[in-house]
């Protein structure tokens, strides 16, 4: 008995550090989401609405998903209408900020390797144009899913109350190789993108002189931090799976496991787009600055 009352309270602990760190993202993303809004530069530059693109992106999946982890831990049940719209949206969300860092690292190849061409291919219409593609494109894995549930749930399915996660809406086997085959597509053509671009760039780098040497590499080291970031990002598609896995092994094995992907494939992505923009950009990190001081603070 004493060993069940001690795993959980291990799980406590660690539901109580996720809303922590939860608040702590969703406070630093709704302060730049802010300073996004402050300036017209901002707005109206291709680079940076994609950047506040994610930040509102990565919120309402942290949201979503802290609101699945609550329910799932108190074990309440959802209707399954309710659950459905959950799930399409944690489902799109998942895959906006991956398709979104993609789109970053596109707009970094043009401005470097063709930078005559950025003003008209990188305008912010075509930004406009581009946030709508990102969310068609993100939401076609989605719809791969449920068009084949809705194929194959019996009516009574959807009347159910459940404790509402993805695997709800996985029915056969053969689904889930299908989700893992397109996961993995995603995975290999943003993966395909990434290196062609860091590529181009690092070509564009070499040949470079001056400041335009310096800009270059600063470009590259934002490349390979996108990379990086996309990385752990798409390797959540992948946490599913791992967790299916151990679960078969040991049940508390399972629960340190999915605690540790959770944490370090979910929730730290989701703090780098900061860093990448709101702390290495100069003018953006001067305009959080003179926010957070409220206008005390001035470039020299």
């Amino acid at each position: 008995m004493a060993a069940n009352d001690s795993s959980v309270h291990v799980i406590d602990e660690r539901v109580i550090i996720v809303q922590v760190l939860i608040s702590l993202f969703l406070c630093i993303n709704f302060l730049l989401i802010t300073v996004f809004f402050m300036k017209d530069f901002f707005y109206t530059t291709m680079r940076y609405i994609f950047f506040a693109l994610t930040l509102m992106s990565d919120c309402v999946f942290l949201l979503l998903t802290n609101a699945l982890l609550i329910l799932s831990y108190f074990r309440f049940n959802m209707h399954m209408s309710l659950c459905l719209i959950v799930y399409v949206a944690v489902s799109l969300y998942t895959f906006v900020t991956p398709v979104t860092l993609t789109a970053m690292t596109l707009e970094r190849f043009v401005a470097i390797c063709m930078p005559l061409r950025h003003r008209d291919l990188c305008s912010t219409r075509s930004a406009l144009h581009c946030i709508v593609i990102i969310h068609g494109v993100s939401s076609l894995p989605c719809v791969v899913v449920l068009s084949i549930f809705f194929a194959t749930a019996s009516h009574s399915y959807y009347t159910k109350a459940i404790v509402c996660s993805v695997e709800k809406f996985i029915l056969h086997t053969w689904q889930t190789h299908l989700r893992s085959a397109v996961n993995q597509f995603y995975f290999l053509v943003m993966v395909i993108i990434i290196m062609f671009s860091y590529f181009k760039i690092m070509k564009v780098a070499r040949a470079a002189s001056g400041q335009n040497r310096k800009s270059t590499w600063k470009g590259l080291r934002t490349v390979v931090l996108h990379g990086f970031q996309l990385f752990l990002c798409l390797f959540q598609l992948w946490c599913p799976f791992i967790d299916a896995a151990v679960l078969q092994i040991n049940l508390m094995l399972y629960v340190n496991v999915r605690y540790f992907n959770y944490m370090v494939f979910i929730l730290s992505p989701r703090c780098l787009s900061p860093l990448i923009y709101g702390l290495r950009d100069e003018k953006f990190s001067a305009a959080l600055r003179s926010f957070v001081l409220c206008g005390l603070y001035k470039k020299h």
